[in-house]
């Protein structure tokens, strides 16, 4: 049987096991009724077959990976991880789930950091040359009018009594822009994503160099590193989630679009989750340390803590449990 005739033949099946894991994974076995605990487990044992049979063909890598993911996932029911309470759950995405799913999204995610470093530079060394041409990188409100003071004594003019309040509202506003760049993502393509992720840079690049010909760029760079490494990473991942539904629409492979869709839709899921609790982490640093008065060595030394915690938290050795 070819593999285009097998997924069309086989699909109903794996589509009504994808539902129950879903179902699942929102309300509990606890809610299914005793024909939805059995039809699960038949579906399982069909899907195990089936991914054998199109392991011994050798299909196409999409669909043994779709075959994979879905099997595992059904696996952690039938077999009992289920069973978990949702402390564990939470544990569990955040200690295998995500930082698993950002290294099997490197080629998206390391795409958009890829064109963030380009940008930047670009932006860099433009503003170095002529400062007057920020206005044709950057929009109008995101340029300084004058420069007389470093960042750190600029952008943090609320007092520390306010820092609750602040971070929610950095926290807030900071995961609606990723969100919205993740779903204008979807409808356009990737495109805005792209746009996203190229704006992000030039400015970062334009206004580090603004900063510099004042006379303040090393403060600029330690007063964002606290918060900038945990934020600006999780921005790459956002356009990363953004560029796999893309992906999933403009380049299936050999699964039908909408299986390819819904496969990469599930993967960014993950990816939007992740960054979500990364922002906030990101927002508090922002709200309750920035503010502070600490000097440049202590905000440098903080921004390279994050920076070392993040490489260890996504390269550390991770053996998934129970699949």
């Amino acid at each position: 049987m070819d593999q285009r005739a097998f997924v069309r033949r086989r699909s109903t099946a794996w589509e009504r096991l994808e539902a129950l894991v879903g179902a699942a994974s929102l309300r509990g076995l606890s809610a299914f009724s005793a024909n939805e605990i059995f039809e699960m487990g038949r579906l399982y044992r069909i899907v195990t077959s089936d991914l054998a049979f199109a392991q011994s063909r050798d299909y196409d890598a999409q669909v043994l990976e779709y075959l994979n993911r879905l099997t595992a996932r059904a696996h952690a029911y039938v077999y009992g991880r289920a069973a978990e309470g949702g402390w564990r759950r939470f544990a569990r995405f955040f200690t295998e789930t995500f930082p698993l799913e950002v290294r099997a999204s490197w080629v998206p995610i390391g795409a958009c950091a890829l064109l963030t470093i380009f940008c930047a530079c670009i932006a860099w060394m433009v503003v170095m040359h002529r400062p007057a041409d920020a206005a044709a990188l950057l929009p109008s409100e995101m340029i300084p009018a004058h420069i007389t003071k470093s960042l750190h004594n600029s952008n943090f003019a609320f007092s520390p009594q306010r820092s609750a309040e602040m971070s929610s509202e950095i926290i807030t506003n900071n995961i609606r822009v990723s969100v919205f760049a993740f779903g204008a993502g979807i409808v356009t393509l990737g495109i805005f994503t792209i746009y996203v992720i190229v704006l992000n840079g030039l400015m970062i690049g334009a206004l580090g160099a603004l900063f510099t010909q004042a006379g303040f760029g090393r403060d600029f760079w330690v007063t964002i590193a606290p918060h900038g490494v945990i934020e600006l990473t999780a921005i790459q991942i956002a356009g990363g989630a953004g560029l796999l539904i893309a992906a999933g629409v403009l380049l299936p492979g050999r699964l039908r679009r909408r299986d390819a869709i819904k496969r990469n839709a599930a993967r960014a899921g993950v990816l939007i989750a992740g960054v979500a609790a990364m922002l906030c982490v990101a927002g508090t640093i922002e709200g309750f340390f920035s503010p502070l008065r600490f000097g440049e060595p202590v905000r440098a030394g903080v921004g390279i803590a994050t920076a070392i915690l993040l490489l260890l938290y996504f390269g550390r050795p991770i053996t998934r449990r129970a699949v």
